[in-house]
């Protein structure tokens, strides 16, 4: 048996970058080729023109101790400067920092000048409250402004944050407070999501109290949100606006060196033990900044841009919080979701604030498609000038229609490829150089080095599926789990020793562009052959009746694995055809399009797919629906019911 991935699917529509668009991109030639003159020398030119330093560094990379890296270690540094006073400084305090948007139709507009002055206060704060460098705060809001600031003034005072998405379980919320040994809590009495105030304060008081609780938190900071009733200890809980309207006003931001550590980020889904990454100052922002400035194209001064992530993913920290704001840039931060009040809400957003830039999730586009291309019709998108897909492989299919129906089919699409571990974005087009390919992340960023390998390391040809490593150290790269460095070792660089194995697979076609093909635990063995779960899912979602679909490799006693489909169909489909007629359609089509290997054995027609509260699919759940076992854990799921509903429909 090959220990390759089977490569099934082709891609044969191309979209030039326009002149016009070319004429006026931040990128040129000139960053591929600087890169490949001298790696260590371009990112230390990145460096020096995107980062403001107190002490200038003169070392860029030390890996003598590998795998964890030192970048610009000599040098010092206060990331919240970078991202604020700075702009103030150079005379930008007037400009917006954020556009806010609840749920409930409420809106502020945040200049610099305003965003430095509250960061300032919370900063004082914290300190009233014992936060020195080094100390750990845990973070667990609504998608609010005192969000972005709670992250800054923790980052103000060299003390490392862990966000927690504010949808986590209260067992989840204590692993990671527990891991942490945080000493503070900042939170929210609650906050809105799908019309109605979902309580978080409660969440972190059972987390605190229950099994255990968490003997290193001294005191928990509530931000009034929501304004529902919350449980109130007087010895530890304080009022946000409280504590910040009794601190000092004037808050100096004191250099760190490079390697401070910035913020811990518990990956999500995982089991047992929660595995935080870390990510320490200098390296992290220097590529935060320059992915943001470059991949993005993003023009400080004219254009709104809008990254729809949550803080308490790493999109969110790098794309929402530390890259835009180094870069001086004006965004859209939105509460609640895609479909409260009404599913056009996220275009009624782009048309009032002419939201230039939109990165977003494929989950959240072929939600969009299932919907109907009327809907988003029914707005003024034509401000958008640049879209962005992050969170996974974007299917051919939703990357046309997202080009077309939200881009105007004029709009490139950066498909970005990176994890919580890389900390910036790793493999993306470039608008304005890139002659855009549907489906695929393309080419490694200028300073990324890329490889696809075997099972023993040895680079596999064009067109041949294997294992996605990264072959020399990068900036922003993770500098270890917390707490434990040899689950470190053993996660990331075990498998090959000098290269970091992202777990995911991938190939390269004949262009030597980049196609992801998931997760390697998603891959399949079907009667000897690999088969990658992304191509058989996109081959399905290039039917015209699929809005989505997840497949997985059931047990199979005849093939080893069979090939299992859940598929969600368009809305307007859905009265039109029998789940039967769609099933038999769909597994000839998937045979047309691939090749008989890859019809799937069976098709469920569902409603929903059971996805985590960052968008993405578990499959892991769906693969015991499919083999009659008992559900594995749900507690990551934004609905658990959604298992339910599917087991009843498929049994």
């Amino acid at each position: 048996m090959s220990d390759t991935i089977d490569n099934l699917m082709h891609e044969s529509r191309r979209f030039a970058p326009s002149a016009d668009f070319a004429a006026q991109a931040n990128a040129s030639a000139d960053l591929y080729q600087d890169a490949r003159r001298d790696r260590l020398a371009f990112w230390a030119t990145q460096a020096r023109e995107l980062v403001s330093w107190n002490t200038p560094f003169t070392r860029t990379l030390d890996w003598t101790n590998a795998p964890v890296a030192k970048w610009f270690d000599d040098g010092e540094l206060n990331v919240s400067y970078n991202c604020l006073d700075r702009h103030v400084e150079a005379g930008l305090g007037e400009r917006v920092a954020l556009h806010f948007e609840g749920e409930p139709g409420d809106s502020r507009d945040i200049t610099y000048a305003q965003l430095t002055a509250e960061v300032k206060r919370a900063a004082n704060a914290l300190e009233s409250l014992g936060i020195s460098a080094g100390d750990r705060v845990a973070i667990y809001m609504p998608m609010i402004p005192e969000a972005v600031v709670a992250m800054l003034a923790v980052a103000r005072l060299g003390a490392v944050h862990s966000v927690v998405f504010g949808g986590f379980s209260a067992e989840s919320l204590r692993s990671r407070i527990q891991d942490a040994a945080a000493k503070v809590v900042i939170t929210a009495d609650g906050g809105w999501r799908k019309g109605k105030v979902f309580a978080l304060k409660p969440t972190v008081d059972e987390a605190l109290t229950a099994d255990g609780g968490a003997p290193t938190v001294e005191k928990v900071l509530v931000v009034q949100r929501g304004k529902n009733d919350v449980a109130w200890d007087a010895s530890r809980d304080l009022w946000w606006h409280d504590a910040l309207s009794s601190a000092a006003a004037e808050h100096t931001a004191q250099p760190f060196e490079a390697e401070q550590p910035l913020f811990i980020l518990y990956t999500s889904g995982t089991t047992g033990k929660p595995k935080g990454i870390l990510h320490t100052s200098g390296g992290y922002l220097t590529q935060t900044a320059f992915t943001h400035k470059y991949v993005f194209d993003i023009k400080p001064e004219t254009d709104v841009y809008w990254c729809t992530a949550d803080v308490g993913w790493i999109t969110g920290h790098s794309y929402v919080v530390y890259g835009p704001l180094a870069n001086g840039a004006t965004q859209v931060i939105y509460e609640g979701t895609p479909d409260t009040p009404h599913p056009g809400r996220w275009w009624e957003i782009v048309q009032k604030y002419g939201v230039t830039i939109l990165y977003t999730a494929p989950t959240a586009i072929r939600s969009f498609m299932k919907l109907g291309h009327e809907i988003p019709a029914a707005y003024d998108l034509s401000s958008i000038r640049l879209l962005g897909s992050v969170g996974e492989p974007i299917n051919p299919e939703a990357w046309v229609w997202y080009f077309e129906n939200i881009g105007g089919a004029h709009s490139p699409i950066v498909d970005t490829w990176w994890q919580t571990e890389t900390g910036g974005i790793m493999v993306s087009p470039l608008p304005g150089i890139t002659t855009l390919k549907p489906g695929s992340a393309q080419q490694p960023l200028p300073g990324i080095s890329i490889d696809i390998v075997d099972e023993h390391g040895t680079p596999v040809g064009k067109d041949e599926g294997g294992l996605l490593v990264i072959t020399e150290p990068w900036p922003s790269m993770l500098r270890g789990i917390w707490g434990d460095m040899d689950r470190y070792v053993d996660t990331y660089w075990a498998k090959f020793g000098d290269k970091y194995f992202a777990g995911d697979g991938a190939r390269f076609d004949q262009d030597v562009d980049l196609w992801l093909l998931g997760r390697v635990d998603d891959v399949m063995n079907v009667s000897g052959h690999r088969l990658s779960t992304a191509e058989i899912e996109s081959a399905l979602v290039d039917n015209h009746i699929v809005a989505e679909a997840a497949v997985v490799g059931a047990a199979d006693e005849t093939t080893g694995q069979a090939v299992v489909a859940f598929v969600i169909l368009k809305a307007r489909d859905v009265e039109k055809i029998t789940p039967a007629e769609a099933s038999a359609m769909l597994r000839q089509h998937v045979a047309e399009k691939i090749g008989a290997i890859a019809r799937p054995s069976r098709i469920f027609i569902v409603s929903e797919l059971p996805k985590t509260r960052s968008g993405k699919i578990m499959r892991r759940l769906l693969r015991d629906v499919a083999e009659g076992r008992p559900i594995g854990d749900t507690t990551t799921l934004t609905d658990p019911a959604v298992l339910s509903v599917i087991s009843a429909q498929v049994h």
